[in-house]
């Protein structure tokens, strides 16, 4: 049986496996059947190259480091974890094989074959990256929706109305029988003066004194 598992072609399988399996896991929420699929494939690949003496306890200390890695990704901000961890598990992988450059090419393929299901499930099926949407702001603050980036007055542009506080120059007047913080246009002005909107910046509105 370790014989088996150790062939280059069933190597070349599992591998596989455990790349589709996390592939589809990008895809989730949470950590499902890929995932525990895919892991499962890599466990078997270390379970027979441990025993067949191929690989060690540091192999097997950096290929649990790069599965917790992996894990964490899905409950942290960002991909940094989810990037050592797919790091350490190539690394692993290469640490446990007996030809470095068979270990590579069983690599390559497992990778070639993640890659296009990866572009299947989002160009066939529809299927949204749910762990990079993570670092990417999707939602837009559209004016449809309420959202304002700054309040522009132009309609209170020519109107009349009383200065509520002394203007030093900001303060408070009642223009259209609303309360608008207005700034006059240089000079002091009584309460109770009357004031004339003459500029609107944005969510400033410079008003004058009238005589």
């Amino acid at each position: 049986m370790i014989e088996f598992l150790t062939d280059p072609i069933i190597v070349t399988v599992l591998l596989t496996i455990a790349g589709v399996g996390i592939v589809v896991e990008l895809f989730s929420a949470k950590f499902g059947v890929a995932g525990f699929i895919g892991v499962l494939a890599l466990l078997i690949f270390f379970y027979a190259h441990f025993q067949a003496g191929l690989a060690g306890f540091g192999t097997l200390a950096l290929f649990v480091a790069g599965i917790l890695l992996i894990f964490l990704e899905f409950f942290l901000p960002g991909a940094i974890s989810g990037t050592l961890g797919l790091a350490a598990l190539i690394l692993s992988l290469f640490l446990a094989g007996e030809d470095a450059m068979q270990m590579g090419v069983s690599i390559l393929i497992a990778i070639f074959i993640s890659i296009v299901i990866f572009f299947l499930m989002i160009k066939v099926f529809g299927k949204k990256l749910i762990l990079f949407s993570k670092m990417v702001l999707t939602e837009s603050a559209r004016k449809e929706d309420g959202y304002v980036s700054n309040i522009n007055r132009t309609d209170l542009l020519g109107k009349e109305g009383i200065a509520l506080t002394t203007l030093r120059p900001a303060g408070t007047a009642i223009i259209q029988n609303e309360r608008i913080d207005v700034v006059s246009e240089g000079g002091y002005i009584e309460q109770n003066a009357s004031i004339k909107v003459i500029k609107v910046e944005g969510a400033r509105i410079v008003v004058r004194e009238i005589e």
